[in-house]
C-alpha cells in the first residue's frame, strides 16, 4: 500500500473523533474567506448593475457632451441621422428662489427636452407623467424638485419658485431619476425643467457655466466603437466628450472598484491575522497528537507518512473552512441585499457570483497552506523517543525545501492580490506593511518575555508576589505571550491604521483649507454686472476681500503639435476641460518660476502662463506651444511663463492664464470669491441674488459639509470592513487562551496548595493579561500609525496628522479585550480541585 493510501486511512480514522482541536482553525479561515467573498460579491453586483442598466444610468446608448455651449444645429441634425432618437439635456447650478421671501437654495438644474428620458422613467410624487409635470399651467411652466430642497424652501405642490428670471410651478417632487447616478458629485439637490422654458431665464447664454449633453438611442447591434469614431471626427471642432452604455456610470464604477479592492486588501490583512490562529491551532493539535505520532513511528511509519497523515487532515478541514466562509460570504449580500441596495445610488443585482467566490477560495487556500506548512514540516524531525518523554515538536526551522515552498505560496498570494485588486502597487505595499507588522510583533513578543523575566527578578517587586508571579508567567516558557501579542497586535494594527485613515479623511478638508477661506464662490457674473457686484461687496463692512477674474473653460487638445494625451498621458490637466482666464497684469499672490509675464497692452501672438508643478509633470517648458479649444475654437499659444499655484488655498486658481487679446470676443462670465464674516453672509446672498437672478452663489461652508459627509461615508465603509480583522484577532486570542488553559489549571492548583486565595490567583491572571494587552496595543499604535501615514500620503493623497485619541483608544481596547478574555478563561482553572489536577500530572 502506498504512503498516500496509508496516510489517508489514518487521517480518516483520526477525524472520526471530531474537530475539537480545529475550531479556532475553522473560525479564522471561515471569517477571512467570508469577508473577502462578501466584499467581492457586492462589487460584482454593482458592476453587473452598471452593465445591465448602463443605458438607463447614462440616459441613452451613447452620450456626446459639450462644455458651456450647445451643439450647432447642423451637428444635432447629423446626430439624428446616426441614431434612432436624440435627446438634449443641459446641466448647471443655479439658485432656486421663492418670490416675495428670502428663501433660496442652491440646486442642480437638469433642463430636458420632450425625448427625456430615452430609457427608464422618473419616480414622481404624486405619480404623474413627466410630460404632464413639466407642461405649463397658463403662463407658468411646470417643474419637479427633490423633496429635500422643496422642504428647505417650504414649497408645496402648486407653489411657485424662480430660476434666474423665469418663474416655475412645483408640479411634483422628484423621488428619483433614472440617470441620477451618472452625474457624480453635485452641490445641490436636483430640479428638472424643460429646456424651452429657460429661453428667457438668462441662465444658459453663451459664456455662462453649463454642460450640454446629447443622448443617443441607437439601433440594436450598433457598433459603438465605430459610431464613436464617426461622431468624434465630425464634431472634433467642438471638443466633445463621449460616453456609452458599456459603462453608464464611470465615476461610480471606478469608485466602487477602488473601494472594494481596498476592502479586499483589508480582508487579506484579516486573513493574515487568522493565519496566526491557524498556525497556532495546528501546532497545538500536533502537540496533543504526540503519543499518536510516537506510536506510528514506533510501528515503522516514515516521516512522509506522518507528514501526509496530518497534511490530509488539515487539507480536508481547510476545504470545510473555505466552504463555510464561502457560504457566509455568499449569504451576506443576499440576506442584507435590501439594505445594501437602499444605500447604493444604482441598481445592484445581489446574487451568487462565482468569480469573487473563486477569488476568496484561492486566498483562503494559499493562506492555509502558508501558515500550516511549518508546523507540519517540523513533525518530520521528531524522534519517537523524544515524543514518549512528553516533548513536542522541536523548535527551529524546517528543511529548506519547505521554506522555499512557503515563500512560493506567499508570492502567489501577493501576486493574486495584486492581480485581482487592480491595485498592484497598493497590494505590494500592503504585503510589505503586513510583513513589517508581523515581524515587529514577533520581536515585541520576545521583548515582552525577556523584559518580564528581568522585571520578575528585580528587588522592587519583593513583597508583591502576585505582580512578581505575573511577570514571571509572561516571561516563562510557552508561547502564550508571543501568540497573544502577535494575534491581538495584528488585529489592532489594522484597526489603528483604519482609525488614522478615517481621522485624516474626515479632517483633510478642514486641515487643507487656509486659515481664512472664502465664504462664497460666485459664478455666472456677466461682464456688465461685475462692477456693480464689486461695489456692493466691497462697501460692506463685513467683507474683508473680494477676488474676481474673467472665467472661461477650455480643453487642452495639442502640445507642440501633438495630441495632448500622447504627451501628457492620463494626467488630469488633459482630462476634460480646465479653467481659463485672461489678465493684463500678473494676479496677486502669484509667483513666476520661469519665463516672463506679457507687457500691458500686449497684442502679439497668443501667450499662456501655465501652472509650474503640472507643467513639470507633463514635460511642458517655456517656449512650447499648446492648443486650447474654447467654445469650439482652437487657440494655439506659446507658453510664456510658468507660475506657482496653490490649489488648496480655496481661492481662485486657474490652470491656464492668457493675454487678453488672445480671447478677444469670446463670450464669457466672471468668477468671484468673497471673504466675509459669517454674520454678513445672509445679507450678501439675499441682496446679490435678488438684484441679479442669473448669478449663482455657492456657499463654501455647505460645499465642505457635503464633501466631508462623502469622505465620512468612505471612511465608515473602510472601518466596517476592518472590524472583521479585529473579530478574527479575538478568535485567535480565544484560541490562545484555550491552548493555555491546561497550564493555568495546573498553576492554579499549585498556588491553591500553597495557600493562595482565589482572589490573588485571579489577580495574577488579570495582571498578565493587562501586560500582554498593553504590549500589543502599544506596538499596534506604532505599526498602525505607520500604515495610516502610508495610506493617507500615497493612496488617499490627503496628508497625515497623527490622531492621539484613536491611539489611546487602541491601547485601551487591547488591554480590555485581553483582560476580558483572560478572565473568561480563568474560571475553570480556578474551580478545578488541586488534588485531582496534581494526581493527573503524576
Amino acid at each position: 500500500m502506498s504512503d498516500i493510501a496509508v496516510a489517508a486511512r489514518i487521517a480518516r480514522r483520526e477525524l472520526r473523533g471530531g474537530v475539537k482541536g480545529f475550531r479556532v482553525f475553522l473560525a479564522c479561515l471561515a471569517l477571512g474567506v467570508a469577508a473577502i467573498a462578501a466584499v467581492g460579491s457586492v462589487r460584482e453586483a454593482i458592476q453587473a448593475g452598471i452593465s445591465d442598466q448602463g443605458a438607463v444610468l447614462l440616459g441613452g446608448d451613447a452620450s456626446v457632451e459639450l462644455t458651456y455651449r450647445r451643439a450647432d444645429p447642423a451637428d444635432v441634425e447629423y446626430l439624428r441621422t446616426v441614431a434612432d432618437e436624440v435627446g438634449e439635456v443641459i446641466d448647471f447650478r443655479s439658485m432656486a428662489r421663492v418670490p416675495g421671501t428670502d428663501d433660496q437654495g442652491l440646486t442642480q438644474v437638469k433642463a430636458v427636452d420632450g425625448a427625456w428620458p430615452l430609457y427608464g422613467a422618473p419616480e414622481l410624487d404624486p405619480d404623474i407623467d413627466i410630460a404632464a409635470a413639466l407642461a405649463p399651467d397658463g403662463d407658468i411652466p411646470g417643474a419637479v424638485m427633490a423633496p429635500l430642497l422643496a422642504e428647505r424652501l417650504q414649497l408645496e405642490i402648486g407653489d411657485s419658485f424662480t430660476l434666474g428670471t423665469q418663474e416655475f410651478r412645483l408640479a411634483a417632487r422628484l423621488v428619483s431619476a433614472p440617470d441620477d447616478a451618472a452625474g457624480g458629485f453635485d452641490f445641490g439637490p436636483p430640479t428638472i425643467v424643460h429646456i424651452d422654458d429657460l429661453a428667457t431665464s438668462g441662465l444658459i447664454n453663451e459664456g455662462t457655466l453649463f454642460n450640454s449633453e446629447y443622448r443617443l438611442r441607437t439601433a440594436p447591434g450598433t457598433d459603438l466603437d465605430a459610431l464613436r469614431q464617426q461622431v468624434m471626427a465630425r464634431m472634433e471642432g467642438s471638443a466633445p466628450r463621449w460616453r456609452d452604455a458599456r459603462n453608464g456610470a464611470p465615476g461610480i464604477s471606478e469608485f466602487v472598484d477602488r473601494l472594494a479592492s481596498f476592502l479586499v486588501l483589508v480582508g487579506l490583512a484579516g486573513l493574515a491575522v487568522g493565519g496566526v490562529g491557524i498556525s497556532a491551532a495546528v501546532r497545538a493539535y500536533l502537540d496533543e497528537k504526540t503519543e499518536v505520532i510516537a506510536t506510528l513511528k514506533t510501528l515503522g511509519a516514515g516521516r512522509s507518512v506522518i507528514f501526509l497523515t496530518y497534511a490530509l487532515q488539515i487539507g480536508m478541514l481547510t476545504v470545510v473552512g473555505i466552504a463555510l466562509g464561502l457560504i457566509i460570504g455568499g449569504l451576506i449580500p443576499v440576506v442584507f441585499g435590501p439594505l445594501i441596495s437602499a444605500a447604493l445610488p444604482i441598481p445592484a443585482r445581489l446574487t451568487f457570483s462565482p468569480e469573487p467566490m473563486a477569488e476568496a477560495a484561492l486566498y483562503g487556500a494559499l493562506a492555509a497552506a502558508i501558515f500550516t506548512l511549518w508546523p507540519l514540516a517540523k513533525t518530520e524531525e521528531v524522534r519517537a523517543a523524544a515524543l514518549f518523554r512528553g516533548r513536542g515538536a522541536p523548535e527551529g526551522y524546517p528543511r529548506p525545501v519547505y521554506i522555499l515552498i512557503t515563500a512560493l505560496g506567499l508570492a502567489l498570494l501577493i501576486g493574486a492580490a495584486a492581480l485581482f485588486s487592480d491595485m498592484a502597487r497598493i497590494a505590494l505595499w500592503s504585503a510589505f506593511g503586513i510583513f513589517f507588522a508581523f515581524l515587529l510583533l514577533v520581536l515585541a513578543g520576545r521583548a515582552v518575555r525577556a523584559l518580564s523575566r528581568g522585571l520578575a527578578k528585580r528587588p522592587f517587586l519583593r513583597g508583591r508576589p502576585m505582580l512578581r508571579m505575573a511577570f514571571a508567567s509572561v516571561g516563562g516558557p510557552g508561547n502564550e505571550a508571543s501568540s497573544v501579542v502577535l494575534s491581538l497586535g495584528l488585529g489592532l494594527s489594522v484597526l489603528a491604521a483604519v482609525g488614522q485613515v478615517d481621522n485624516n479623511l474626515r479632517g483633510s478638508i478642514a486641515r487643507e483649507l487656509p486659515d481664512i477661506a472664502p465664504s462664497f464662490f460666485v459664478v455666472d457674473i456677466q461682464p456688465d454686472q461685475i462692477d456693480a457686484v464689486r461695489d456692493r461687496v466691497t462697501t460692506d463692512t463685513g467683507v474683508s476681500r473680494m477676488d474676481a477674474a474673467p472665467m472661461l473653460r477650455g480643453m487642452i487638445t495639442e502640445i507642440n503639435g501633438r495630441p495632448a494625451r500622447d504627451v501628457a498621458g492620463d494626467h488630469w490637466v488633459v482630462e476634460g476641460d480646465r479653467g481659463v482666464t485672461y489678465s493684463e497684469e500678473m494676479p496677486d499672490r502669484s509667483r513666476l518660476t520661469a519665463g516672463e509675464w506679457w507687457p500691458a497692452d500686449y497684442d502679439g501672438e497668443p501667450l499662456i502662463s501655465f501652472v509650474a508643478e503640472e507643467a513639470g509633470e507633463i514635460g511642458l517648458s517655456v517656449g512650447d506651444t499648446m492648443t486650447v479649444n474654447i467654445l469650439g475654437r482652437d487657440i494655439t499659444a506659446r507658453v510664456a511663463s510658468l507660475r506657482d499655484v496653490n490649489f488648496s488655498s480655496a481661492g481662485m486658481n486657474f490652470t491656464i492664464a492668457m493675454n487678453p487679446s488672445a480671447l478677444a470676443g469670446a463670450p464669457h462670465s466672471w468668477l468671484a470669491t468673497i471673504y466675509a464674516e459669517e454674520e454678513a453672509e445672509a445679507a450678501l446672498l439675499r441682496d446679490i441674488s435678488r438684484t441679479y437672478p442669473n448669478i449663482t452663489m455657492i456657499s463654501v461652508r455647505d460645499a465642505i459639509g457635503r464633501a466631508t459627509e462623502l469622505l465620512g461615508t468612505i471612511a465608515a465603509a473602510i472601518t466596517y470592513g476592518a472590524l472583521i480583522t479585529l473579530v478574527t484577532g479575538a478568535v485567535v486570542l480565544i484560541g490562545a487562551a484555550l491552548a493555555g488553559e491546561r497550564a493555568r489549571t495546573y498553576e492554579a492548583a499549585v498556588l491553591k496548595t500553597l495557600g493562595a486565595p482565589r482572589a490573588r490567583i485571579l489577580a495574577n491572571f488579570a495582571l498578565r493579561s493587562v501586560i500582554l494587552g498593553a504590549a500589543a496595543g502599544v506596538v499596534a499604535v506604532f505599526a498602525g500609525g505607520m500604515a495610516g501615514w502610508a495610506v493617507s500620503t500615497f493612496v488617499m493623497d490627503t496628508g497625515f496628522v497623527f490622531e492621539p485619541v484613536s491611539a489611546i483608544a487602541i491601547v485601551t481596547g487591547g488591554v480590555v479585550v485581553t483582560l476580558l478574555t483572560g478572565l473568561a478563561f480563568a474560571w475553570r482553572p480556578l474551580s478545578a480541585r488541586p488534588a485531582q489536577v496534581l494526581r493527573a500530572r503524576e
